[in-house]
């Protein structure tokens, strides 16, 4: 995933690459810096240029990392339902981007929090539901621990942020 560059800390480090390409002219390393880190190559293209001051910010590193990793994992249903959520956090507050930039943090993991704390909470689901899905005669008994979307938020928001907040 950040195979040529490695996984960068921040935006602040992204850019300090960045400018070292961009002094050099290495307009292809710089597109490959961009790609392997969810940066859009126009972007590249105008920072190379000197249209904009820098390579990306806190917000467009953190959600770049997402999409990366979002790229590999393919999401589907409500993990993706996640991962938007996890990106529009990246908009709405700094702290929270810079936390998901940080080394060491991944979607996989954070939504493996999630199926963590799912199974740790789960319950059996009543009869009348089994027999309306008709799987009863599949399953005996069913047990779900599918965090709601507040759950989920706080879920996500522990994991990157190292709280312990939402996660009980």
């Amino acid at each position: 995933m950040f195979d040529i560059f490695g996984e960068m800390e921040s935006a602040e480090e992204l850019n300090k690459t960045a400018e070292g390409l961009k002094n050099e002219g290495d307009k292809k390393s710089l597109y490959k810096l961009a790609d392997e880190n969810g940066i859009d190559r126009a972007e590249a293209d105008l920072y190379f240029e000197g249209m904009t001051d820098a390579f990306c910010d806190v917000a467009s590193a953190a959600i770049g990392k997402i999409e990366v990793e979002a790229a590999q994992l393919k999401p589907v249903e409500i993990i993706a339902d996640w991962t938007e959520y996890i990106k529009g956090s990246c908009l709405e507050d700094m702290q929270f981007a810079q936390a998901v930039r940080r080394k060491g943090k991944s979607l996989k993991e954070c939504i493996g929090n999630i199926l963590k704390w799912s199974f740790k909470v789960r319950y059996k689901v009543d009869k009348d539901i089994i027999r309306a899905a008709e799987i009863e005669k599949y399953v005996k008994s069913v047990e779900m621990g599918i965090p709601g979307m507040g759950r989920a938020k706080k879920l996500i928001r522990a994991y990157y942020l190292e709280s312990e907040e939402g996660t009980r």
